[in-house]
């Protein structure tokens, strides 16, 4: 089997490792803090974000990025996307042997509004261009960690590359499609958490079922038209990435970014939330980019609006939900 370098090593990048080890494959997972590095060396385990999973002894854990990538056939880069351009451009400096290159990040950039796989490209070097795809879904860590049935879906720039992916993550309890529509597939990922910020914030206010599914039905609407402005296909949200990973990422207990629209619910400020929490919640910075997003090519996003308004302009979700309700009246359209 071949070496797989796991790069980040938070939730998603050990339950990342944890799946590949048990795949057979030499996993090296990278963590750029070495005090974070030798602890999980030790205790082989991350009390705060996967408790109770061990990573497998056949896992190798370093903090050299070097070391991490030498050799390495595939890079799983399970990095926030807010630093995923940095690490990319260390990677970009380094001799590479031409690795296939799998983002596992769900954001966009804030400064350039660019997609992950855009970023990649950005950073490294023109011949692994075609050799970077996404894998995306409903994936929690804590689920995939402890081996619970996931589906997901793998998008490239090739056919090829898309397919290798998929045989080399693909195990009993982790089942990988293959998509050709990539943009889609990342954008599918990454605004549903902008949508879940929302979700939460009707929890944590007590509102209703029938709340949640329009908000989730209405949600959807706005990110298939930004979607296929942008050059998405239409079909793509209708499956593991769009309604699949929307549907989870509302609803479950696991989710950091229903957590924050929670807690922003019952009255608590941003700034205070985010200083207590030690996961990353995307959706926070991917409403910036949605937002400034649907101003650019004109598409109309309302959820995505109010959702930015709450959470940086310091509106009242009171007001938010109210002026969301009391729009002009219109046909239940999709385009």
């Amino acid at each position: 089997m071949a070496k797989v370098a796991v790069l980040g090593a938070g939730g998603w990048g050990i339950a990342i490792s944890t799946l590949l080890c048990y795949n057979g494959h030499k996993v090296t997972l990278w963590e750029f803090d070495s005090r974070e590095m030798k602890r999980l060396s030790q205790q082989r385990e991350h009390k705060r974000k996967l408790p109770g999973v061990k990573i497998p002894g056949l896992v190798e854990i370093t903090d050299q990025l070097n070391s991490a990538i030498s050799g390495a056939k595939v890079l799983a880069l399970a990095l926030p996307s807010h630093t995923l351009r940095k690490v990319a451009k260390e990677i970009g400096a380094t001799q590479l042997k031409d690795p296939i290159v799998v983002n596992l990040a769900k954001g966009i950039e804030n400064e350039t509004l660019l997609r992950m796989s855009e970023v990649l490209r950005e950073e490294l070097p023109h011949d692994l261009h075609e050799k970077i795809a996404t894998l995306s879904g409903p994936s929690h860590a804590e689920e995939v960690a402890r081996r619970i049935p996931t589906t997901v879906v793998v998008a490239g720039f090739k056919e090829e590359i898309a397919r290798k992916v998929q045989e080399t993550f693909m195990t009993p309890f982790f089942r990988v499609y293959t998509n050709s529509d990539i943009i889609g597939v990342e954008l599918g990922g990454s605004l549903k958490n902008v949508i879940a910020i929302a979700a939460g914030i009707c929890d944590g206010m007590g509102l209703g079922d029938n709340s949640k599914g329009a908000l989730i039905s209405r949600g959807l609407a706005e990110i298939i038209r930004l979607g296929e402005k942008l050059g998405a296909k239409r079909e793509t949200f209708a499956g593991l990435s769009g309604l699949g990973d929307l549907v989870t990422t509302c609803i479950s207990r696991f989710s950091r970014n229903r957590f924050v629209g929670e807690q922003i619910g019952r009255g608590r400020s941003l700034k205070e939330i985010e200083a207590e929490m030690t996961m990353v919640a995307e959706g926070i910075k991917t409403t910036r980019s949605a937002y400034q997003l649907s101003l650019r090519y004109h598409v109309e996003m309302p959820i995505t609006q109010q959702v930015y308004w709450v959470l940086f302009e310091n509106k009242k979700p009171e007001e938010a939900i109210a002026e969301l309700m009391t729009r002009d009246p219109k046909s239940e359209i999709w385009g």
